[in-house]
């Protein structure tokens, strides 16, 4: 495959990223700018604060499956390991700043704005190998509810991708191409987690889950 076709393939895997799914699916349920709402983010998290639980989770599984189907895209096309692992980042990369969500900051510079990148982390890391779905996810989850920290949850999609791709080369059942993908989610995710990632080292996060219930009943219970 020629150099052109993989870098037109990668553009098309960003414009197919940028598709704003919360945007779109808060505006028609509720008529609200999901970038009014709380983080400013367009993924699942943010949405179903801003919709409800059904709206994030389907924000969630579209954003998801697009990053996911980049991968199933390249294999049918007959790419390379490093362009199916370079699909899905690029997917993320139109997520995290989208084409079609560009906006005006403080000092009035135009801006690209998005989500995270957390679900369409995973759903990459399962187009390139289904399994990955059945570690990452489960341990996610557990983070998330139990420590209490959406951004590590969300940190902790890249770093067990980059551990499960990299054991899987070292005993030979998959290409050291895969943890580039890994390394690749890590940093993009780190970027646009820049401002919950200092709110962890102040001790300043807002807290989720169990802990966040924990600490509800214990407000209630002193006043």
């Amino acid at each position: 495959m020629s150099i052109t076709t993989s870098a037109a393939i990668l553009l098309g895997c960003y414009l197919l990223g940028s598709v704003p799914f919360g945007l779109v699916l808060v505006r028609i349920v509720t008529g609200r700018d999901i970038r009014s709402v709380q983080s400013g983010r367009t993924g699942g998290t943010n949405a179903m604060r801003a919709a409800g639980f059904w709206v994030g989770l389907s924000t969630a599984l579209l954003d998801f499956f697009k990053a996911a189907v980049t991968v199933w895209i390249v294999r049918a096309l007959g790419g390379s390991l490093l362009l199916e692992a370079l699909a899905p980042l690029a997917a993320i990369l139109g997520h995290n700043a989208s084409v079609f969500l560009i906006k005006r900051d403080e000092q009035g510079r135009l801006r690209l704005s998005g989500g995270a990148g957390g679900a369409a982390a995973l759903g990459g890391a399962m187009g390139l190998w289904p399994g990955s779905i059945l570690i990452i996810l489960p341990i996610a989850i557990i983070l998330y509810y139990f420590v209490g920290y959406a951004s590590l949850a969300t940190l902790s999609v890249s770093a067990l991708a980059i551990v499960i791709f990299a054991v899987r080369a070292i005993i030979g059942t998959g290409p050291w191409e895969y943890v580039a993908y890994g390394i690749g989610t890590l940093a993009l995710l780190g970027w646009a987690l820049r401002p919950n990632i200092k709110r962890l080292l102040e001790g300043t996060e807002r807290i989720h889950g169990f802990r966040a219930r924990k600490n509800k009943a214990a407000e209630a219970e002193s006043s």
